[in-house]
C-alpha cells in the first residue's frame, strides 16, 4: 500500500471522526491507532495535515484526533525522527495555545501529545515550551499544565531544565491575576518541587548526580514569597488550596535559615484555612510536609508555634468521620501523621496538651483525644515509655462517661495500652474492670448495628468490640497473663457482671490453660493472698446454674461448662477424672441441639444429674454444706431471671438432699420459706421443686418443716401484715398457700414411694383439702396440680392395689366441680388437663365409682373439651395448641380408663352413646374429636379384648353404620378415624367368633391401605375409597347385621354434612350389589327409596339407585329407548346422561346402542350453511342437530367402563367416523337457539360438559380410545395437546398429526382396519376432511409401524393418488409424507428414491410463489431423504437443487433461510468431500453468506449456518478450517463471532488466497442487506479478511472500491455498523 492509500485510509477515518455515537467515535480512534500501530509516522502526519488543513473543526473532534495521536505516541514515539517530532510538537503546542480561554478537553489532549513525545524528545518539547514563554508576558495555562505532567513524566528530563524554567516564570508570578492561572502557577511549582524531591532522592539513577537542593532553593524561595503572601489571601477556595498544595513539598526545597524564619507565619497561615474549607484533606497533608521539613532541620520555631498547631490539629480529629466521605477519612489520617511527627519532637508539651482534655464532657472532644492518644501510643512508643503512670491516672473520668462513642474509643485505647505494657502499671486494674463492664452490657442497649456493606469498625457496638478486645488480649498479649490470671474470677460472681461471662469465661479458660502447661504450681490458687477471689463454692454454684440457660450470653452455658472442667483442681482434687469424662458428653449434647430444639427439662436433669454425681464423689458433708450455703446465698442474684432461678431452687434440693446432717437440711429449709418471693410463679415452682427433690432423701424432715411453717409465727405474721394492705392482702395470702400446696404435691410425687402412702391421707391431704373453696384461679391450680401429683404417687405406689382411698369420691366430685366452673368455649389455663389427669389416676384406684357418677364424669370432661372452639391462630396459637393438645390427651386417658372399668360390648355402646351427638355435630372439629376419641376407645377395647366364649355381638350392625358414613367427611382428620373405627369394630366381630388376638384377616387389613385415598380431597377418589369400604364391611359383616346397618345407613341420608349422606348412598348401594341375594324380601322397598332420592334430586349421589331399571327396560326397547332419549334437549342434564350411561352396563347392549348411535350421526350432513347477510363474507356453517345430539349421546355411552367390549367390537367403525366428525365440524357453529342457551350458562341440573360441535367430537374419540384400552393414545395426546389442537382450525392438522403418531406408538395392531375404513376418503367432498386424513396418512409413514405391519405399498399408492389435489395443504402434507419415510422406513427408501426425489424435486417448483409452502415442505424433505437414495440418484439433481435453493438463504421468510440453509448443509454431507467441481463452485459461493448470517437476528437461521458451515468444511479440503468449524460452531456452545471469524479468515486467507477478491465482493453485496447485524459483520468479515492477507493478495482487492463502500456505511443509520466499518478501515493498513 503506498503513501497514499494510508493517508486515503486515515483521512477517511478523520472525516467520521464527527460522529455523534461516542462508540463510533471511540472506535474510529481506535482504527486510526491502528494504522499508526503500523505506519506511525505517515498515520501522524496525515492527522496532523487534517488537523492544519480543518481549521474550523470543532474543538471536541480535533480533541478526538489528538487523543488519537498521543495513543499512537505512547507506544511509537521512538519511531519519529527528528523532522516529525518537531512537526508534531508544533501542532501539539499551536493546538494548545489556539485560544487563550480555558477548552479543558482540547487543552489537555494537546498537553498530552507533548508529553508522549516529551518522554522521547525532551529537549525538543522544552524548547517549544521554552519559547511559549515570554519575558514580561504571562504564559498560557496549558503550558503550564504541561511543564507540571511532564515533572511527573520524566522528571529526569525536566530537573535540569527548571532553572531555566523558574527563572522566566517567577518573574510574571506577579502578573497573573486570574485564579485560573495561579491555580496552574501553583500545580506546576508543586509539580516541580515534586519532580526536584524525587530526582534529589534517587541522585545515584540521575543524569546529572551533582545536583543539589540548593540549586532550587532561591528560586523556591521566591516563589513561596508570592504564594504564602499574596496569593493565599485570595477569597477563591480553590486558589487557596491550590496554594497550600505547593507550599508542602516546596517547604522541603527553602533554604533552611528561609524556613525557620518564615514558619511563625507560614504555620498560622495554613492552620488560619481550617476555618475557611470544609475539605481540609489538602491542608493538612500540606501542613505534615511542612512540620517534616521543620523537623528535618532541627527547628527550634516550632515549639512557639505548638498550642496553636495542636489546638487546631485536635479540632480537626474531632470532626466526626463519615464512612461515605473518603476525603474526611484520609484527613484524619493526615492529621494523625501530624501528632506523630509531633510526638516524636515534643512528647511533653503534646501530653500536657492532650491529657487535660480527657476531662471534658464533650463528646467529639474526648473521641477525638482518645483517638490520638491511642495512636500516639502506638506510634511513638519509646518516647511514651515514661509517660505510661500519667497517661494512666488520666483516664480516670473517660472511664465514668455513658457515650457508646467514647465507650468504643476508650476500649481500643486500652487495647492499645495492653499491647505496650500499660496495665501492668498500678491502676491497669482498673482498665481491665472497665472492659469487663463493657462486655456485660445489654444487647438492647447498644446501638443499630451497621449493615453488611459497612468497612467502618467504629460502627460495631461497644460490649461487640470490648468481646473482641477482652480475648484478643488474654488470647496474644502475653505480658498480660500474669496481670489477667486470676484477677478476672472476681467477675464471674458480681451479678452486674453477667453479660460478660462468656468472653470471661472464654478468656480464663484460655489462661487457665496457659497456666496449666507452665505447670500446676501457677495454677493453683492461693486464695489466701486473693481475698478479693469468690470461693471455689461461689464460683460452682455460679457457672452451674448459669448452664442452665446455655444459649443465653453468646453460648454462656459451653464457656461455663468448659472453665467449671479446667478449674477442677481448684474447686476439689477428686472431681478432675469425672469432670473430664462428663463435661465433654454434656457440651456434645448442646452442639447437637441449638436454642429452639433444646429440651430444658432434659438439659436441666443432665446438669442435676452432673451435680448428684459430683455430690458423691466428693462425699464430704462439710463440703457439701458448704456448697448448698452458697447455693442459697446466690438467690437474690437471679431475681431478674426465674428460669435460672428455678435452676437454683432445685440444685439446693439435690445438695440438701445429698447432706446428712439434719440440722443443716431443716435450717436452709426454713430460711427457704421464710425468705421466698411467693408473688413470682416461676419461684413457687421452684421452691415446690426444691422442696420435692430434698424429700427423696429427707421426708420425714421435709414435711416436719412445712408443717412448722404454717403454724410458725412467722407465717401467721406474714399473713397478718398482708391483712393490714386489704386492696392486695387476699392474693398475696392466696400465693403463699399455693406455694405450700405445691410443696406438698412435689413431696408426694418425689418421695419414695413405699413411704408416700402413709403419709398421703394424714399429712399431705390434710393441709391440701382445706383451701378448696378458694376463687383464686392460681392456688385453684396449685390444688389440682398437687392433687394429681398425689394421686399419681397413689397409683405409683406397688400397694395400690391394697389402698382403699376414702377421699376419692369428694376429690373427684371436686375435680368435677373445678372443671364445670371453667367457661365452655375457651382453654386458657391448665386445670380441666390437670383435673382430668387426676381423675384418670383416681378412676383406677378402690373404691370403684357408681353409675351416675360415670356419666356425669364422661359427660362433663367431654362437654368441657368438645365445646371448645377450633385452635386459635393467633401470636399465642403455639402455647395454646400445646394446652389444648395435652387437655385432649388428658380426656382420652381419662375415658380409656373409665372403658377399662366396664370391658364388655355394653360398656362400649355407653361410651360410643356418650359420644354420639358430638360424632353427628354440625361442626366439624367437634366432630373431629369425638372421631378421635371413638377410635382411640375401640383401639383400647380391641387391645383389651379377652373373650371367653363365642357371643354375638350384637350391636355391630349400629356402631358400622354411625362410624362409617364419616369416612367423607369434610375434615381429613375425621375420615381417617372413621376407618380405624370400622377396622377396630370388625377386629371386634372377628374376636367374638373366636379367632385369636394375632389373627390377621386379609379383607379387613385393606381397610388401611385405603386411608391414603381419603385424604385426598378429590371427590371421587374419595368415594371411591368409600365403596372400596363398603365392600370390605360388605364382605365381613355377618347376615343378621346387615338389615340394622342398612336402616341405620339410610338415616345417614339425611346428615347435615353432605358428604357423609353421599358416602352413605355410595355403600348402600355397595351393599346391595355384594349383598343383594339375601336381602330378596328387602329389593323393592330399596328400590324405592332410591328412585324418590332420585326424583328429589337431592344431590348426585342418589342417581346412581335408578341404573339397574333404566337397565331392565333397555334390554327389551333398546331402539325406542335410543330414539326417545335422543329426543332430550341439549345440553343433556344430569339425569339423562346417567340413563345414557345405564345403557352400558352390559356389553351386548352397548354395542346395539352404539350401533345405532352411529347410524345416526352419519345418517344426516354434519352442517348447513347459512346465508350471509353481508357480500364476500364466507357463509356460516351451523351443525345439524341429529349428528350432535348422537355424538353427545355416545360420549355419555362411553364413559361407562362397561362399554370397552363393545367399544373393541367397533373400533375402527368408531375411531374413523368420529374422525371424520372432528374434521367436518372444526369452526362450525352451534344452532341459534342452543347459542342462547350456552349464553345465559347451564343450570345445576345440566351436564358440564362442552356443546360445542368440535369439541363435542373430540371429547367422544378420546373416550373411545379410553374405553378401547388405548390409554396411551389418549395420554400422549393430553400431554402434547393433541386435542386442543384438533379444535382449533390453526392447530387441526397438527393435531391430526399427533393423533397418527400416538395411534403408531401404542395402538399399532388396530391400523389396518383403520386405514381399510379410510380408504375412500381421498375422494370426500369436504377438503377438511382430505386434509385431515392426508395428515393422518402422512404421519403414519414416520413410523416402521407402516412397514412392520406391510402397510407401506398402500400408504404411498394412497399419497401419490393425492399428489394432484387442487388443496395446497393436501399437496404439501404428501410431501411431508413421503419424506416421513426417511425416518419411517429408512430401509425403503432407496427402493423407492427415484420416486421421492421427482416429487420432492417437483415441489420446489410447485406454483408461482416465491414463498410456496409447498416449496418450503419440499427443501425440508429433500433434507431428510438425501441421506438415504443412492448416490446417483442424488447427483443428477445436485446442481439444481443446490442452484435453486441459494436464493432462499437471503428470503425475507425465517422459516425459508432456516430450511434452505439446512438443506445446503446435508448436500455437502453426502458428498462427503467427494463432490463435482460445479458443486464445490457452490460450497464456496455459499461460505460468506453462511458466514455472515451465524449473525442472523433469528436463532434458527445462526443454528442452520452453524449445522451448514460444520458439513462445508471436509469439502473444502482444509483441515485447519473444518477443526475450526468443528470446535466453534457446536450445537449449545457461546459463539464468540468475532473470536470465530478472524480465526475462520486466518485460515481461508492462508489455504485459499486467491479466494479474497470473491469473498470482499460477496462481503460488498452484504454491505446493503436489511439486517442490522449481519450488516455490521459483513465489514467486520472485511476487515479480518484484509487482516489475514498477504501483500501478493493486493491485486485482488480493488482498494478504492472498497474505501468507498466502508466509508457509505460510515454514514449507516445503525452505530454498531459504523463502529464495525471503522474497524474495518483501520485494518486495511495490513495490505502495505
Amino acid at each position: 500500500m503506498t503513501e497514499s492509500s494510508i493517508k486515503k485510509l486515515a483521512s477517511t477515518l478523520l472525516d467520521a471522526i464527527t460522529d455523534k455515537d461516542p462508540v463510533v467515535q471511540e472506535q474510529v480512534c481506535s482504527a486510526l491507532c491502528s494504522l499508526g500501530e503500523v505506519r506511525p509516522v505517515e498515520t501522524l502526519r496525515t492527522c496532523e495535515e487534517y488537523l492544519r488543513q480543518h481549521d474550523k473543526l470543532a474543538h471536541p473532534y480535533r480533541a478526538a484526533v489528538l487523543r488519537a495521536m498521543e495513543r499512537v505516541l505512547s507506544s511509537r514515539a521512538s519511531e519519529l525522527d527528528k523532522d516529525t517530532a518537531s512537526t508534531i510538537i508544533l501542532l501539539a503546542s499551536s493546538e494548545m495555545t489556539k485560544t487563550k480561554d480555558l477548552v479543558w478537553d482540547w487543552q489537555q489532549a494537546a498537553s498530552g501529545v507533548l508529553v508522549a513525545v516529551g518522554r522521547q524528545f525532551i529537549s525538543k518539547v522544552m524548547e517549544e515550551l521554552l519559547r511559549k514563554l515570554h519575558p514580561g508576558t504571562l504564559p498560557h495555562c496549558a503550558v503550564l499544565h504541561t511543564l507540571a505532567s511532564l515533572s511527573v513524566a520524566n522528571a529526569f528530563g525536566v530537573v535540569p531544565f527548571l532553572p531555566s524554567v523558574l527563572s522566566s516564570l517567577l518573574p510574571v508570578l506577579g502578573m497573573a491575576k486570574q485564579d485560573t492561572v495561579r491555580v496552574a502557577f501553583c500545580s506546576a511549582l508543586q509539580r516541580f518541587s515534586e519532580g526536584a524531591l524525587e530526582y534529589l532522592a534517587n541522585l545515584d539513577r540521575a543524569p546529572d548526580p551533582t545536583v543539589r537542593k540548593d540549586a532550587f532553593a532561591t528560586d523556591i524561595f521566591s516563589a513561596y514569597d508570592v504564594l504564602f503572601h499574596q496569593w493565599l489571601q485570595s477569597r477563591e477556595a480553590k486558589l487557596r488550596l491550590a496554594v497550600v498544595e505547593a507550599l508542602g513539598p516546596m517547604s522541603h526545597l527553602l533554604p533552611s535559615e528561609s524556613l525557620e524564619e518564615q514558619l511563625p507565619k507560614l504555620l498560622p497561615g495554613i492552620l488560619a484555612l481550617y476555618k475557611k474549607h470544609s475539605e481540609t484533606f489538602y491542608l493538612s497533608k500540606s501542613l505534615g510536609q511542612i512540620l517534616e521539613a521543620a523537623v528535618s532541620v532541627g527547628s527550634r520555631t516550632l515549639e512557639t508555634q505548638l498550642d496553636a498547631l495542636l489546638a487546631a490539629l485536635h479540632s480537626q480529629i474531632c470532626v466526626p468521620v463519615e464512612s461515605s466521605s473518603p476525603l474526611v477519612m484520609s484527613n484524619q489520617k493526615e492529621v494523625l501523621r501530624c501528632f506523630t511527627v509531633l510526638a516524636s519532637s515534643l512528647p511533653d508539651r503534646l501530653l500536657a496538651f492532650l491529657l487535660p482534655r480527657l476531662d471534658t464532657s464533650n463528646e467529639r472532644t474526648r473521641v477525638g483525644t482518645l483517638q490520638v492518644v491511642r495512636h500516639v501510643i502506638n506510634s511513638a512508643a519509646a518516647q511514651m515509655e515514661d509517660k505510661k503512670p500519667f497517661i494512666l491516672s488520666s483516664m480516670r473520668l473517660p472511664l465514668l462517661d455513658t457515650n457508646s462513642k467514647v465507650k468504643r474509643a476508650v476500649v481500643q485505647v486500652i487495647s492499645a495500652m495492653a499491647h505496650h505494657g500499660y496495665l501492668e502499671q498500678p491502676g491497669g486494674e482498673v482498665m481491665i474492670e472497665y472492659i469487663v463492664q463493657q462486655c456485660a452490657l445489654p444487647p438492647e442497649q447498644e446501638p443499630e448495628k451497621p449493615g453488611p456493606s459497612s468497612k467502618d469498625p467504629k460502627a460495631d457496638s461497644v460490649r461487640a468490640v470490648s468481646v473482641r478486645t477482652l480475648y484478643l488480649v488474654s488470647t496474644t498479649v502475653d505480658r498480660m497473663s500474669h496481670v489477667l490470671w486470676p484477677y478476672l474470677l472476681q467477675f464471674l460472681t458480681p451479678v452486674r457482671f453477667t453479660g460478660a461471662l462468656t468472653p470471661l469465661c472464654r478468656s480464663l479458660v484460655h489462661l487457665a490453660q496457659k497456666r496449666q502447661e507452665a505447670g500446676a504450681d501457677t495454677f493453683l490458687i492461693q486464695y489466701d493472698t486473693h481475698a478479693s477471689l469468690p470461693s471455689p463454692y461461689a464460683v460452682t454454684a455460679r457457672l452451674l446454674v448459669v448452664s442452665s440457660s446455655p444459649y443465653l450470653g453468646d453460648g454462656r452455658g459451653v464457656a461455663a461448662l468448659r472453665l467449671l472442667s479446667v478449674l477442677h483442681p481448684n474447686i476439689h482434687p477428686l472431681l478432675g477424672q469425672h469432670w473430664e469424662t462428663t463435661v465433654p458428653l454434656l457440651l456434645g449434647y448442646l452442639d447437637e441441639h441449638t436454642e429452639e430444639t433444646l429440651p430444658q427439662e432434659e438439659w436441666e436433669e443432665k446438669l442435676l444429674m452432673f451435680l448428684r454425681d459430683t455430690l458423691a464423689i466428693v462425699s464430704d458433708n462439710a463440703w457439701i454444706c458448704q456448697l448448698s450455703l452458697e447455693l442459697c446465698r446466690q438467690l437474690p442474684c437471679y431475681d431478674e431471671t426465674p428460669q435460672e432461678k428455678n435452676f437454683l431452687y432445685k440444685c439446693i434440693g439435690t445438695t440438701l438432699g445429698a447432706a446428712s446432717s439434719k440440722e443443716v437440711v431443716r435450717k436452709h429449709l426454713q430460711e427457704l420459706l421464710e425468705t421466698a418471693r411467693y408473688q413470682e410463679e416461676a419461684e413457687r415452682e421452684g421452691l415446690a421443686c426444691c422442696f420435692g427433690i430434698c424429700a427423696i432423701s429427707h421426708l420425714e424432715d421435709t414435711l416436719a418443716q412445712l408443717e412448722d411453717f404454717v403454724r410458725s409465727e412467722v407465717f401467721r405474721k406474714s399473713i397478718g401484715i398482708l391483712n393490714i394492705f386489704k386492696d392486695r392482702s387476699e392474693n398475696e395470702v392466696e400465693k403463699v398457700k399455693s406455694a405450700l400446696i405445691l410443696c406438698y404435691g412435689h413431696v408426694a410425687a418425689r418421695a419414695p414411694q413405699e413411704l408416700v402412702l402413709a403419709k398421703v391421707e394424714s399429712d399431705i391431704l390434710r393441709n391440701i383439702c382445706q383451701h378448696f373453696n378458694t376463687k383464686d384461679p392460681a392456688l385453684k391450680l396449685c390444688l389440682v396440680q398437687s392433687v394429681c401429683m398425689v394421686s399419681r404417687a397413689i397409683c405409683s405406689s406397688t400397694q395400690a392395689g391394697s389402698f382403699h382411698f376414702t377421699r376419692k369420691a369428694e376429690l373427684v366430685a371436686q375435680m368435677m366441680e373445678f372443671i364445670r366452673a371453667e367457661p365452655p368455649d375457651s382453654l386458657r389455663t391448665p386445670i380441666r388437663k390437670k383435673a382430668m389427669l387426676t381423675c384418670t389416676y383416681l378412676v383406677s384406684v378402690e373404691p370403684a365409682l357408681d353409675e351416675q357418677a360415670r356419666a356425669d364424669v364422661i359427660r362433663g370432661c367431654l362437654h368441657s373439651v368438645m365445646a371448645l372452639l377450633p385452635e386459635p391462630e393467633e401470636e399465642d396459637g403455639g402455647c395454646q395448641k400445646s394446652l389444648y393438645l395435652e387437655t385432649l390427651h388428658a380426656l382420652e386417658g381419662l375415658l380409656t380408663s373409665l372403658l377399662q372399668r366396664n370391658m364388655t360390648p355394653q360398656g362400649l355402646q355407653i361410651m360410643i352413646e356418650h359420644l354420639s351427638p358430638w360424632i353427628k355435630s354440625p361442626r366439624g372439629h367437634e366432630r373431629a374429636r369425638a372421631l378421635g376419641l371413638s377410635a382411640l376407645l375401640l383401639r383400647h377395647f380391641l387391645e383389651q379384648l379377652r373373650v371367653s366364649a363365642l357371643v354375638p355381638f350384637h350391636n355391630l350392625g349400629l356402631l358400622v353404620g354411625l362410624f362409617s358414613p364419616r369416612c367423607a367427611d369434610l375434615w381429613p382428620a375425621t375420615r381417617q378415624e372413621a376407618v380405624d373405627c370400622v377396622y377396630s369394630l370388625l377386629y371386634l366381630q372377628l374376636g367374638y367368633e373366636g379367632f385369636s388376638r394375632d389373627y390377621r384377616d386379609d379383607v379387613a387389613e385393606r381397610l388401611l391401605s385405603l386411608k391414603d385415598g381419603l385424604v385426598h380431597p378429590d371427590p371421587t377418589i374419595l368415594f371411591h375409597t368409600c365403596h372400596s369400604i363398603g365392600q370390605i364391611i360388605a364382605k365381613r359383616l355377618p347376615p343378621d347385621q346387615l338389615i340394622s346397618l342398612l336402616l341405620t345407613m339410610f338415616e345417614a341420608l339425611g346428615d347435615p354434612e353432605k358428604n357423609c349422606s353421599r358416602a352413605a348412598t355410595v355403600m348402600i348401594n355397595c351393599l346391595l350389589q355384594e349383598r343383594g341375594g339375601v336381602l330378596q324380601e328387602k329389593v323393592p322397598e330399596i328400590v324405592s327409596v332410591l328412585r324418590s332420592k332420585l326424583q328429589e334430586a337431592q344431590g348426585e349421589h342418589v342417581l346412581p339407585a335408578a341404573q339397574h331399571s333404566m337397565y331392565l327396560l333397555a334390554t327389551q326397547h333398546c331402539a325406542a329407548v335410543v330414539s326417545s332419549l335422543l329426543g332430550s334437549p341439549l345440553p343433556l342434564d344430569s339425569h339423562t346422561s346417567m340413563l345414557w350411561r345405564a345403557l352400558a352396563v352390559e356389553p351386548r347392549l352397548a354395542a346395539q346402542v352404539l350401533g345405532l348411535l352411529l347410524e345416526k350421526m352419519s345418517r344426516d350432513v354434519p352442517f348447513k350453511e347459512s346465508r350471509a347477510f353481508l357480500l364476500g363474507r364466507t357463509p356460516d356453517r351451523v351443525a345439524t342437530l341429529l349428528p350432535l345430539s348422537a355424538t353427545c349421546a355416545l360420549f355419555e355411552v362411553l364413559s361407562t367402563p362397561a362399554a370397552g367390549p363393545a367399544v373393541l367390537e367397533l373400533y375402527p367403525q368408531l375411531f374413523v367416523a368420529l374422525l371424520l366428525r372432528v374434521s367436518c365440524t372444526v369452526g362450525v357453529q352451534l344452532p341459534r337457539n342452543l347459542q342462547a342457551q350456552e349464553r345465559r350458562g347451564a343450570s345445576p341440573a345440566l351436564a358440564a360438559r362442552n356443546l360445542e360441535p368440535c369439541s363435542s367430537a373430540v371429547d367422544t374419540l378420546r373416550a373411545v380410545l379410553l374405553r378401547s384400552g388405548s390409554e396411551d393414545v389418549a395420554q400422549r395426546m393430553d400431554l402434547e395437546g393433541g386435542w386442543e389442537l384438533l379444535r382449533t382450525s390453526a392447530g387441526h392438522e397438527e393435531g391430526a398429526t399427533r393423533l397418527a403418531r400416538a395411534m403408531a406408538e401404542h395402538a399399532g395392531p388396530r391400523l389396518p382396519l383403520v386405514l381399510k375404513a379410510l380408504a375412500c376418503t381421498h375422494s370426500s367432498a369436504y377438503e377438511n376432511q382430505r386434509v385431515t386424513t392426508t395428515a393422518f396418512l402422512a404421519e403414519l409413514l414416520n413410523s416402521n409401524v407402516a412397514n412392520d405391519l406391510m402397510l407401506l405399498d398402500s400408504l404411498l399408492e394412497s399419497l401419490v393418488a393425492r399428489q394432484k389435489d387442487t388443496c395446497t395443504s393436501v399437496r404439501r402434507l404428501v410431501l411431508r409424507g413421503l419424506a416421513n419415510l426417511a425416518s419411517g422406513c429408512p430401509d425403503k427408501v432407496r427402493a423407492h428414491g427415484p420416486q421421492l426425489l421427482t416429487a420432492m424435486i417437483g415441489g420446489l417448483d410447485d406454483g408461482d410463489s416465491p414463498h410456496s409452502p409447498v416449496a418450503l415442505e419440499a427443501m425440508l424433505g429433500l433434507a431428510r431423504l438425501v441421506h438415504l437414495v443412492e448416490a446417483w440418484d442424488l447427483r443428477s439433481g445436485l446442481l439444481h437443487v443446490a442452484i435453486r435453493i441459494r436464493p432462499f438463504f437471503d428470503s425475507e421468510k425465517m422459516e425459508f433461510r432456516t430450511a434452505s440453509i439446512r438443506l445446503f448443509g446435508h448436500l455437502n454431507q453426502v458428498c462427503h468431500g467427494d463432490c463435482e467441481d460445479v458443486f464445490l463452485d457452490q460450497v464456496v459461493g455459499g461460505l460468506a453468506p453462511l458466514l455472515l448470517h451465524l449473525q442472523d437476528p433469528q436463532a434458527a437461521v445462526a443454528s442452520a449456518c452453524r449445522f451448514a458451515l460444520r458439513m462445508c468444511g471436509p469439502n473444502l479440503a482444509c483441515e485447519d478450517l473444518s477443526a475450526a468449524f468443528q470446535k466453534h460452531l457446536q450445537e449449545g456452545r457461546a459463539l464468540h463471532f468475532g473470536e470465530f471469524l478472524n480465526t475462520t479468515c486466518k485460515h481461508l486467507m492462508h489455504h485459499f488466497p486467491d479466494l479474497l477478491g470473491r469473498l470482499l465482493t460477496t462481503c460488498l453485496f452484504y454491505f446493503k442487506s436489511s439486517w442490522e447485524d449481519v450488516r455490521a459483520a459483513a465489514p467486520l468479515f472485511t476487515g479480518f479478511l484484509v487482516l489475514h492477507a498477504e501483500p501478493r493478495q493486493q491485486p485482488q482487492v480493488d482498494l478504492d472500491q472498497l474505501i468507498s463502500a466502508l466509508q457509505i456505511l460510515l454514514k449507516d443509520p445503525a452505530p454498531e455498523v459504523r463502529t464495525r466499518a471503522a474497524e474495518a478501515l483501520g485494518r486495511l493498513v495490513k495490505l502495505a
